[in-house]
């Protein structure tokens, strides 16, 4: 494969994988390390024997960025989120940000598991099957954790 090939198979999914790895490592740039790590190492293996690059890619990704965690002890993991609208009254920006500061620290709290699952269904709004494939997990456990993380959620949210 050469690296106009390369490009055109990564170019779809590359800032998902930047985003995922933000999400778990919170320091932008370890995030571009890790994205540059796991890139290179799809570029070094045979990905046309592969079903779904992005799948496998997504779960590089997360291996690597949980590796990185471990290896440093950090739990810290921070919510990616930049589609505010100009359109928004100064009042309703303010608003919005502490909601997503409250979700954010909500999503913190949660376990492991149930932050990556809410992070690749809700924020990357992958499908159950890829999730699956990501986190080595059937899709009705997938169902479950996403449903436990979404009411712990709702709870706290309504709670503040």
């Amino acid at each position: 494969m050469n690296q106009q090939e390369f490009i055109a198979l990564i170019q779809p999914f590359k800032d998902k994988l930047f985003r995922l790895a933000k999400r778990i490592l919170v320091s932008r740039e370890e995030a571009e390390d890790a994205t540059q790590e796991v890139l290179l190492k799809l570029w070094k293996i045979d990905t046309a024997s592969l079903k779904s690059v992005e799948a496998m890619a997504m779960k590089m990704i997360k291996n690597y960025c949980l590796d990185q965690l471990k290896a440093k002890r950090s739990g810290n993991i921070s919510l990616v989120h930049n589609n505010y609208s100009d359109n928004y009254s100064l009042e309703k920006q303010v608003i919005a940000k502490d909601d997503l500061n409250t979700v954010e620290k909500i999503i913190n709290n949660l376990p492991e598991q149930q932050r990556l699952i809410v992070q690749l269904r809700e924020i990357e709004e992958y499908e159950f099957a890829e999730i699956a494939k990501i986190v080595d997990m059937n899709e009705t456990a997938i169902r479950v954790a996403l449903s436990r993380a979404r009411k712990t959620i709702r709870e706290k949210f309504s709670q503040l």
